[in-house]
């Protein structure tokens, strides 16, 4: 019987340890994280404002794709370096401003995804993207940028853009 009482003793001290959360983890503070991505993505568009290529382009992953108004933009990081050193190098890229944002992180609290409408000099875009966490820093693995067009223009807008996005969706078609 005593050796049924320890096997019972210590088989419970294994199944409480083994469910135990490891020592030194705290549970996911989303507010602080999303604060950490909204100043992430506040100085992104700081750097851009002040023409400040290396700063910009540091808060992109080496992976990171970026896709622009124009159906034809989407680039790696690379590829948006190149495009992107003109505009930098005249000292005028852009300057966006944050107007709505909306953030959500997964459970694990190393990724997170983002929407946002943004006051630019073509009026009100929306960027959205996603972001990885690497060490303590939040880094952007995708952002897209989408110039909205309020419903009462759709028509008008769709007619004026047709003749290029037409040709386009052949060439991407294949037809």
């Amino acid at each position: 019987m005593r050796s049924f009482l320890v096997w019972v003793c210590l088989h419970s001290v294994f199944l409480s340890c083994n469910h135990a959360k490891p020592i030194g983890t705290a549970p996911l503070d989303t507010t602080i994280e999303k604060a950490t991505i909204l100043a992430t993505l506040d100085s992104l568009n700081q750097a851009a404002a002040k023409a400040d290529y290396t700063g910009y382009f540091h808060f992109y992953s080496d992976g990171a794709i970026f896709a622009g108004t124009d159906a034809t933009e989407r680039w790696d990081k690379k590829e948006f370096m190149v495009w992107a050193k003109p505009f930098f190098d005249q000292g005028k890229a852009w300057h966006f401003t944050a107007i709505e944002r909306h953030i959500y992180l997964n459970k694990t609290g190393d990724l997170a995804w983002f929407d946002e409408l943004l006051n630019t000099q073509m009026k009100i875009c929306r960027g959205s993207g996603v972001l990885l966490k690497q060490g303590n820093s939040w880094k952007i693995q995708q952002y897209i940028l989408s110039a909205t067009v309020p419903n009462e223009l759709i028509d008008k807008v769709t007619i004026m853009k047709a003749p290029v996005e037409d040709s386009l969706i052949k060439i991407k078609s294949g037809k």
